[in-house]
């Protein structure tokens, strides 16, 4: 069981030092029986109290880290079952399988690796490849490897039941590669390597109570990153398996089991991968292995992840500032908006679908949209003027007007008085509306 903050407390230096970043030792424990803080925070913990207090310092979920040159895909540590909790925090990695017997297998890597979409303003990919030694020969696998590495610096699963298979593939992959899997008749072979080379080791066992035991021996062995795979393919079965072993890991702080889940959404007889796949991002996978690349696939899974994975208390946002749209000259409008991705977007879209070039002021709201910033105070007149004056617009332009969004023409008369000379025109109400109004409103000086 997990010890409470005043177990915790009474193994602490009770010395109020506030060197830790908070105002007393008490408040200390509280966060470390949260897991809201690391025991390393405090610098006075003695040797004795911190073999005790490490069980309860410890993340519920450990962070399991595979990396390649310059690209890592990490998972775990997170600390609730729900997203409106608090957040989460690692988004699950989404990997391509190729397998050694493909005969363009560099060709399907470098088109997944090259693949980059925009949503938002964020660029998203998938984050590696799982290869699979499908031959069986050894040589044939870290040859498959060594060209997949040649066409992608992403991180790499590497999936051979064969220790001897597995040794080559992994001698050829460089990087951290997540060994995939040690099941119970080869498990202390492949602890070996994954000991040897430091990599992350995934763990293959029909049921929770074979996993967990699997799980102990390998840590007794010397190993602590390992990754979860429970046997569960089909929607019910894995959603149940996926769900037990997040919550007998935050709720019973149950350590045999927490570490985060690897699920091969294609594996399931019957099931619509595409479905399945955005079901294991949703509840519980921390890495999701696609059968092959589609577009059509990826991009939906990428921005249903981004969605789960982005903090509900901090929306996404832009930079606030100005924004040229199809090369704005000095008879271009003036809009200004918020710096809500989704309300920036779909401006910017709108007029730069139209062709007609803009200059586009976006005023700090705190990442809130037009009428839910106007209703908090964070959309007024002195915010949207001090965001035109900070553009800096005047020795650009051939006039001073500037369109606000038609939600809050209630402004215009206050934006008169905070922005003396300007005309303050009300824009529509929705930004699909923007070019029909710039076709009948706007009239060059």
């Amino acid at each position: 069981m997990p010890m409470t903050g005043l177990e915790i407390y009474k193994l602490l230096p009770q010395t109020n030092c506030k060197e830790c970043g908070l105002p007393t030792c008490l408040a200390f424990a509280m966060k470390l029986a949260s897991k809201g803080a690391e025991l390393k925070q405090c610098p006075y913990v003695s040797e004795a109290s911190k073999a005790k207090l490490e069980a309860a310092s410890a993340p519920p979920i450990r962070l399991v880290t595979v990396a390649g040159d310059g690209h890592k895909a990490t998972a775990g540590n997170e600390t609730v079952l729900f997203r409106h909790e608090k957040t989460f925090y690692h988004k699950p990695g989404l990997f391509i399988r190729v397998k050694d017997t493909d005969a363009a297998l560099a060709d399907k890597v470098k088109e997944a690796d090259a693949y980059v979409v925009d949503y938002v303003g964020i660029k998203l990919s998938v984050d590696g490849f799982a290869l699979e030694a499908a031959s069986g020969d050894a040589a044939a696998f870290a040859a498959a490897v060594s060209a997949a590495r040649a066409a992608s610096q992403r991180p790499f699963i590497l999936i051979a039941s064969d220790p001897a298979v597995m040794e080559a593939g992994l001698k050829a992959a460089g990087g951290q590669p997540l060994l995939y899997a040690a099941d119970e008749g080869n498990w202390p072979k492949l602890a070996e390597l994954a000991k040897a080379a430091k990599a992350p080791l995934a763990v293959r066992a029909a049921g929770l109570d074979k996993l967990a035991e699997l799980t102990e021996n390998l840590k007794k062995a010397g190993l602590e990153d390992l990754v979860l795979d429970p046997g569960a393919r089909g929607y019910g079965e894995s959603l149940a398996a996926l769900t037990q072993i997040r919550r007998l890991a935050l709720k019973k702080n149950f350590r045999p089991l927490g570490f985060p889940v690897i699920t091969f959404p294609g594996e399931a007889a019957g099931a619509d991968a595409a479905v399945l796949a955005g079901q294991h991002i949703a509840k519980y996978a921390g890495f999701v292995v696609l059968e092959a690349f589609d577009p059509a696939v990826v991009y939906p899974l990428l921005t249903l992840r981004q969605n789960i994975y982005t903090d509900p208390q901090k929306p996404i946002q832009v930079q606030p500032g100005v924004y040229e749209i199809n090369s704005p000259d000095a008879n271009a409008p003036v809009m200004v908006t918020t710096n809500f991705s989704i309300t920036y977007f779909a401006v910017n879209n709108e007029v730069e679908g139209s062709g007609w070039p803009a200059w586009l002021v976006v005023a700090d709201a705190e990442g809130m949209s037009v009428l839910t910033a106007w209703a908090a105070g964070k959309f007024d007149a002195d915010r949207i003027a001090k965001a035109v004056k900070g553009a800096n617009l005047e020795g650009k332009l051939g006039h001073k007007r500037i369109i606000i969004p038609g939600q809050v023409a209630v402004l215009s008369g206050e934006l008169e008085e905070s922005l003396a000379g300007w005309q303050i025109m009300v824009g529509p109400k929705e930004a699909v509306d923007i070019p029909a109004y710039l076709k009948t409103m706007w009239q060059k000086v």
